[in-house]
């Protein structure tokens, strides 16, 4: 009896060991290593996917709102005034400011910085100093931090424009038209034809 539990003992051991070493053997087969970067699908997805396409500014200006425009500007007129003859306050009266050269309004104190930039507020240029001034002129007197959003941009661009200004809208971008392709190239299966001077002649017939 004591035989017998002896070799139910040793087979289970056995067994077990044989278990054991299955395990290890097959978890080396199948975890050989550990991926180098955890989680490269993910920055994978997002280089490949990345932001929006910037929206081009002519078509930001076409649907943007007057309206809109004036809502926005009640973010500058703490330090801004827009009444032809205006005041100036903080920063310069903005009657006429668009299409007018970088410090255009009389007696007020412009930064070295505005001053020094050439040519007149245009509508790229008004857009790039209202997304940040004290990028587009750094040593800036502004301390406006700049609006991040291209609509609202948009809308209060269009909006000065009414004050006095009225430059034209700029023209709408291009479209790139698709190239043509070739009409004489063959249809994907389409054979050559047997009138065709380059097709290869045609096998003579067997005689018996």
């Amino acid at each position: 009896m004591v035989d017998r539990n002896n070799t139910i003992a040793g087979w289970v051991l056995g067994a077990a060991i044989v278990a054991l070493g299955g395990s290890i053997l097959f978890g080396k087969i199948f975890h050989s290593g550990e991926p180098e970067k955890e989680g490269y699908a993910i920055e994978a997805a997002v280089a490949e996917g990345g932001g929006a396409a910037a929206v081009p500014l002519a078509t930001l200006l076409a649907s943007a709102d007057v309206a809109k425009g004036q809502q926005v500007f009640a973010k500058c007129q703490a330090c801004h005034t827009v009444d032809q003859g205006g005041a100036n306050g903080v920063g310069p009266n903005l009657w006429k400011v668009m299409g007018a050269k970088h410090g255009h309004t009389p007696g007020f104190a412009y930064s070295d910085a505005l001053l020094s930039i050439q040519g007149p507020w245009n509508w790229e240029e008004m857009d790039r100093w209202l997304a940040n001034p004290k990028k587009y002129a750094p040593g800036t007197k502004m301390a406006f931090a700049g609006l991040s959003n291209p609509e609202e941009r948009a809308s209060l661009l269009l909006y000065l424009n009414t004050l006095g200004s009225n430059l034209p809208l700029p023209p709408p971008p291009t479209e790139v038209a698709a190239p043509a392709t070739d009409s004489t190239a063959p249809a994907a299966g389409e054979g050559v034809k047997t009138g065709d001077p380059a097709a290869p002649p045609l096998p003579a017939p067997e005689t018996k």
